[in-house]
């Protein structure tokens, strides 16, 4: 990578961020003399009891903290942070009650609604009280299909109000990965729409809804928001409408304490390779990481506007909205990135005053290839932040942002995951952005980079762990009583060590480059390649969209196998296929070259838009893909399937 950066925050800016005033903070009531980032990530981990306390303290949240920060703090799993502590997880997030604006949505075809702070308030209130009105208690869980508009938030925020936990998938899931996922946790309430909007088409979803509600017994009330103005609704006897579920006349909430470990958030692995895990998250610790990144990370307060596109099924909608708990505006937007244009989300930025701007690398990615630049065609002038997750952000698209976006402003590549839906490595506003890097490592996280015998390893590549333990690491997993399935998920690989998963590298920076999932790593003639080391360099190429690359067993070794999808009308050759071979071995090495380069008409990705190399894997070498109904496009493993090019 190159040393030279690509943005540097002015000195003002560094003056005033909340990061500074933080550090400022620590150096005044720990009578210490940290000078710059990297001396308080260094002070946070090798203090992480003071600093976890004080991050409590500076965001001033609402609860009692007790006078125990941790025990058993070196067991992972067992470690227990702020065990005495109470606090209600919906009371931060609603802790403002004036006429700012909390949210704003945006859809596809037009739409645009929005709610103040106060006006948020009291629509939670008259959720609530229907939810008390049909059972809902502290413990039970209220399961959402929805798409990512205010009736989403309004409904979560009831349920964590009366400490109930809540779990939450978009409208696009079909009916068996909706079963797959509710029906382990039993919810007794479901939230849902009578249709959905998606690039151009309004989807009426009554027949899905009825087959679930039969199939998860547990379910005793639907509450149908009129999203898409359906006539063919679903009609019953335990069905309402949203405006008739609540309670209109409550206007105050009561707030039920819980403890700090009481779950709050029920999410779900991708369920690529099974049945999905379900990742129970932590009332106290989801709120102090987030209120973490957000606030000092993130750099957010009541003056900005936070934008992430991302639908109710992906866990930076749960990060999102976390967002209210430092005052900040949260614009909310469902439907095709793509409709009715390229460029709408920017027509958005620039309409509703966006400062931080949420997004995909391969919404990027897409951006670049369809030749937009919002630098030509838009204002931008609150946009200081973009911050992209989902997919490893690519040196080249770096060049994009800067390029062809805005010159002036801090560019975030995220990573961490639903695991602790939060991240290990992200954005600083107070430290510059070098090309293809994360730019730190997150506050009180001892992240590090293990090579295969346990060892740290700097400027070379090896597996992502934290080394100690995070209030934000996972209650449990639902169902998981005896704790196997959590401990074999993160620890089994090192002692007292949370393998994440990924394959990265630290850099002389104290940066993190990230090169795909671990599990994904290439392996010909033993060498270890990150898929994402091989995509950047494909993607150069005009003519390929996107590509997938596998290991393939052959003659008792590993061949690279690569699939491309290409522009409309164009079909794979031996000369593109030689294009694509040298770019690779230019700018790579060639160990870096695939032995076979083959033409798909798409390429299989989750419902939150990850590409699955296991999958594709498991079908190249015939073996079953465990669960399909985790795709969003399942048949498109069909273009995998017998290749001959591969026998």
């Amino acid at each position: 990578m190159t040393s030279e950066a690509l943005w540097q925050p002015s000195a003002d800016a560094i003056a005033n961020a909340r990061m500074t005033d933080f550090l400022q903070q620590v150096n005044t009531e720990q009578d210490v003399a940290l000078a710059n980032y990297h001396d308080l990530y260094q002070w946070s981990v090798e203090n992480d009891e003071s600093f976890w306390s004080l991050v409590w303290d500076y965001f001033d949240v609402i609860g009692d903290k007790g006078s125990t920060i941790v025990t058993d703090k070196a067991k992972m799993p067992g470690a227990k942070w702020f065990p005495e502590a109470k606090l209600n997880f919906a009371e931060n997030l609603l802790r403002h009650k004036d006429d700012h604006i909390a949210l704003i949505f945006r859809g596809e075809n037009g739409a645009r609604q929005q709610l103040t702070f106060a006006e948020l308030n009291h629509e939670v209130a008259a959720f609530a009280a229907g939810l008390r009105q049909h059972g809902v208690e502290a413990g039970d869980r209220v399961a959402a299909m929805m798409p990512n508009c205010i009736e989403t938030i309004i409904g979560m925020l009831a349920t964590t109000s009366i400490g109930a936990i809540w779990s939450s998938c978009s409208p696009d899931f079909g009916v068996q990965g909706v079963l797959d996922r509710f029906g382990q946790i039993e919810p007794k309430v479901l939230i849902t729409v009578d249709g959905y909007f998606y690039n151009g088409k309004n989807l009426n979803i009554k027949s899905k809804t009825a087959d679930i509600i039969k199939e998860i017994k547990s379910i005793e009330a639907t509450v149908v928001v009129n999203f898409s103005q359906q006539k063919d609704r679903l009609k019953g006897e335990n069905v309402f409408a949203w405006n008739d579920f609540g309670d209109a006349e409550q206007t105050q909430i009561d707030f039920v304490p819980r403890n700090f470990n009481d779950p709050l958030y029920i999410m779900f692995s991708s369920g690529t390779t099974g049945v999905p895990k379900c990742i129970v998250h932590g009332t106290g610790g989801t709120l102090l990481q987030h209120l973490k990144e957000h606030g000092l990370h993130t750099d957010l307060d009541r003056d900005d506007n936070l934008f992430y596109f991302t639908t109710c099924g992906w866990m930076m909608w749960n990060w999102l909205v976390s967002g209210l708990a430092v005052g900040a505006t949260l614009t909310l937007f469902d439907g095709s990135p793509f409709a009715p244009e390229p460029e709408f989300l920017w027509d958005v930025a620039d309409e509703e005053g966006i400062t931080v701007f949420g997004t995909s690398a391969k919404y990027l990615a897409a951006l670049e290839k369809a030749d937009v630049k919002p630098r030509e065609s838009h204002k931008l002038e609150k946009l200081r932040s973009i911050l992209t997750t989902g997919s490893v952000l690519p040196p080249e698209s770096f060049d994009y942002v800067y390029r062809d976006i805005k010159k002036d402003l801090c560019l975030s590549s995220i990573s961490g995951g639903t695991d602790i839906v939060s991240c290990f490595a992200l954005g600083c506003p107070i430290l510059p952005v070098y090309r293809g890097e994360l730019q730190c490592r997150g506050l009180g996280l001892a992240v590090n980079v293990y090579d295969d015998n346990g060892k740290p390893v700097r400027g070379e590549k090896g597996e992502l762990v934290c080394e100690n333990s995070f209030p934000c690491m996972p209650v449990s997993f639902w169902g998981d009583d005896d704790g196997k399935r959590y401990y074999n998920a993160y620890f089994a690989r090192f002692e007292n060590t949370w393998a994440h998963g990924d394959f990265a590298e630290l850099t002389e920076h104290n940066g993190v480059i990230i090169y795909g999932r671990s599990d994904a790593v290439l392996n010909p003639g033993g060498v270890r390649i990150g898929t994402a080391e091989i995509y950047r360099q494909v993607e150069k190429v005009d003519e390929v969209l996107e590509s997938i690359a596998i290991g393939q067993q052959y003659q008792d070794d590993e061949r690279v196998v690569l699939f491309v999808k290409l522009r409309e009308g164009i079909e794979l050759n031996d000369e593109l296929r030689q294009t694509i071979a040298k770019t690779i071995r230019a700018n790579a090495t060639p160990r870096h070259v695939p032995a076979v380069i083959l033409q798909v008409d798409d390429i299989p990705r989750t419902i939150s838009g990850k590409i699955v190399e296991l999958a594709v894997r498991n079908v190249v070498h015939g073996e079953p893909v465990k669960n399909t109904d985790a795709l969003a496009n399942p048949e498109a493993l069909d273009y995998f399937r017998d290749r001959e090019e591969l026998r």
